[in-house]
């Protein structure tokens, strides 16, 4: 850039110092690192820029420290009207503890508002007027503008790859002609029940088989495994009636081994389960036809250890007919690229999935983007009268809009009746009101006698005595009525683990049932926080877990692998076939041949119903102990009794979606930890969070 183009074109009326030279610049975003508001990587990458383009304008090297943080808090983009309108959201403020601070930083840097606040929309967007490093997309850059969002290139192709193949499957499968008297008949076998309302399971298998993209989205306990599967039997029943019979080849999978592990507990039920009978000779060749194995994402589409390709891609596909993807709320930008790429144009993709959980810990909040209009439906009345000749059910009026049809609504399907939470339930209660972002419907809540939700204050001179007790037994101040199984706590799963060891002479296969045993104990109990650090902290909490525990004298941590230590896998180790957010259990296992007990971790094999796979603890380098745990690794997961901590000042990340996921991990019993203000709790859901994307405008 010449002196005179910068003169001309980037004249700004900029009056922080920092913004006046790159190497200001630099030095400001090194001390937003030092005080943990950036992440070393950011700085990195706009120290790299000013290597490639020394003359590249301040402004630039900034946006691109911001867009990179933004990834790392999940927006695909940084969103330049956005970041002038609230700047400081740009940055990880506060950060959790002040002692992040370096000693050298005793002043904080200036916020970014202080740094921006004389910038307009149009500054900035000149300003990135620079064609070695940023472009619209049609050259390769390291940065692409598009309007007022700005991308890492990476993520501007990972954005476009989804919209067009989404975009495509849906035109591509318009036409498709298909037998409504042949849906019609199925689906009667397969829904039996009739109801007064309308049966929204029944219309969303019809609403599927007619698309080769669709979604199935709704809250807990709506029936998303249910209707699925009789949706895969539609589709098996449909292809063996034909005059060339070949069942289709179905793949199930989810983003995480928690949540592939807990879809493998209740495929097999529901399969199982189907209502096949009047199908005659073909049911059981239909109900031979459905997998019961589910696999992870990661596994499906197989990875390179040193690469970030994965086996499958848009010149090697995956030979399959089907793919079902639950829990499809945590499918991140890039795995969700990834999957359309290997997945054969003739395919039916089926997502399914709570849009109002929270979204991907990656970038991306693709389902909810994706479902942003589902609670209207939107549906055109010609897809109104196919539901109705497919499946006999009509559709209310109120979710039918003639003039503002879009093909995507077409392919989605909400289930709005929870058949695990009736209307005496306070965790149902308290989840709508919270998803609704209503004071008054809180409140009700908070008025209200239930025997599943208790609220607890730990914030006083007795807390170690009563935290000790939820942790332990289940029990606190307002609940020791209780017992489990319905209010258990951690020393249900322990009692499992010490009482019910095989002996050492027992064959593999009866420590593979005490692992499952074991497992299954510890899932019906979880400690679930916001943060990582402080007392009300995982790392503050783990500690007081297991000191409570150890006082019990029910661990006896000696040594890092004591047993009975639960663990989670923090970072993906593909040698290994475990995942980030996998959870394990320290167990003994027999060496074989030799007739004594070694440690061993056992963590559920996604691979196989019931699969147990064990670890040498040596071989797993990146763990934590996991007594407690953050809302965002626990999605994908759900616990009988939850305790949610809630800390006692209210921090950026707690949000609307943080709180219902965080209640809805819960499905008999539920521990709202918090302290007597309940205004916390009323300031949380009035925030909300929304990802910098442009997939939302795509669609529109």
């Amino acid at each position: 850039m010449t002196m005179d183009r910068s003169q001309n074109e980037f004249n700004l009326q900029v009056t922080h110092p920092s913004l006046d030279h790159p190497q200001n610049t630099l030095a400001l975003l090194q001390h937003w690192a030092q005080a943990c508001w950036l992440r070393p990587l950011d700085v990195a990458f706009a120290q790299f820029l000013h290597r490639e383009a020394k003359d590249a304008p301040p402004l630039l090297l900034l946006a691109a420290a911001l867009a990179s943080h933004q990834l790392g808090r999940g927006h695909a983009c940084l969103d330049l009207a956005v970041t002038l309108d609230n700047p400081n959201f740009a940055l990880s403020l506060p950060p959790e503890s002040d002692s992040l601070l370096e000693p050298a930083l005793q002043v904080p840097p200036p916020h970014p508002a202080q740094v921006l606040s004389s910038l307009t929309l149009a500054d900035w967007q000149a300003a990135l007027h620079e064609p070695e490093l940023v472009d619209d997309g049609t050259a390769i850059t390291p940065l692409v503008l598009k309007g007022q969002r700005l991308y890492l290139q990476r993520y501007w192709q990972y954005e476009q790859q989804v919209w067009l193949a989404l975009d495509d499957r849906l035109q591509r499968w318009q036409d498709q002609h298909i037998h409504c008297a042949t849906v019609r008949s199925i689906l009667d076998i397969l829904f039996p029940v009739k109801s007064s309302r309308p049966n929204g399971q029944k219309i969303a298998c019809a609403l599927a088989v007619r698309s080769g993209f669709s979604i199935i989205t709704g809250g807990p306990g709506t029936g998303k495994t249910t209707t699925v599967v009789r949706l895969l039997a539609l589709l098996q029943a449909l292809a063996l009636s034909t005059k060339s019979p070949r069942p289709l080849r179905i793949r199930l999978a989810a983003p995480t081994g928690k949540a592939a592990a807990r879809l493998n507990a209740a495929i097999g039920g529901a399969v199982a389960g189907l209502p096949l009978k009047e199908l005659g000779s073909q049911a059981e060749p239909i109900r031979a036809a459905i997998p019961l194995q589910v696999v992870t994402l990661h596994r499906l589409l197989g990875r390179h250890i040193q690469s970030r390709q994965p086996h499958y891609h848009a010149r090697r596909q995956l030979a399959l007919d089907v793919l079902v993807i639950d829990e499809a709320s945590m499918v991140d930008l890039e795995m969700m690229a990834n999957v359309l790429a290997a997945l054969p144009a003739s395919a039916r993709l089926i997502l399914l999935g709570d849009k109002d959980q929270l979204a991907s810990v990656e970038a991306g909040a693709i389902l909810g983007e994706l479902c942003e209009r589902a609670h209207n439906g939107h549906y055109h009345p010609a897809t109104r009268d196919w539901l109705h000749e497919a499946s006999g059910e009509m559709l209310d009026a109120k979710w039918v809009n003639a003039t503002n049809a879009r093909p995507l609504d077409q392919a989605i399907a909400m289930l709005r009746h929870s058949y695990r939470f009736p209307a005496s339930s306070g965790i149902g209660r308290l989840a709508a009101a919270v998803n609704g972002g209503s004071v008054r419907s809180l409140s009700t809540v908070y008025q209200g006698s239930w025997s599943d939700v208790a609220f607890v204050n730990l914030y006083h001179d007795r807390q170690e005595r009563d935290f000790a007790a939820l942790v332990i037994d289940g029990r606190c101040s307002n609940n020791e009525q209780q017992a489990p199984p319905h209010w258990p706590g951690y020393r249900h799963y322990l009692s499992v683990v010490q009482h019910q060891q095989p002996a050492a002479a027992a064959p593999p296969s009866v420590f593979d049932d005490w692992a499952i045993a074991a497992l299954e104990a510890q899932r019906q109990f979880q400690v679930l926080a916001a943060l990582r650090r402080g007392a009300w902290g995982v790392e503050g909490l783990n500690r007081r877990i297991a000191q409570a525990l150890t006082e019990a004298a029910l661990i006896q941590p000696v040594s890092e692998w004591y047993l009975g230590r639960p663990v989670l896998v923090t970072r993906n180790d593909y040698a290994l076939g475990l995942m980030n957010g996998d959870m394990g259990l320290t167990l003994h296992y027999p060496t074989p041949g030799s007739g004594v007990l070694a440690t061993r971790v056992a963590f559920p094999d996604s691979s196989q119903p019931n699969g147990i796979h064990w670890v040498l603890p040596s071989r797993l380098q990146a763990v934590e102990t996991v007594y407690a745990l953050t809302v965002h690794k626990a999605q994908g997961s759900e616990f009988s009794h939850t305790a949610l901590m809630l800390p006692p000042l209210l921090n950026p990340i707690l949000t609307r979606e943080w709180l219902y996921t965080g209640i809805t991990r819960a499905s008999q019993s539920l521990t709202l930890v918090q302290s007597d203000q309940q205004q916390l709790i009323f300031d949380i859901i009035q925030r909300r969070v929304i990802r910098a994307s442009g997939l939302r405008e795509q669609w529109r």
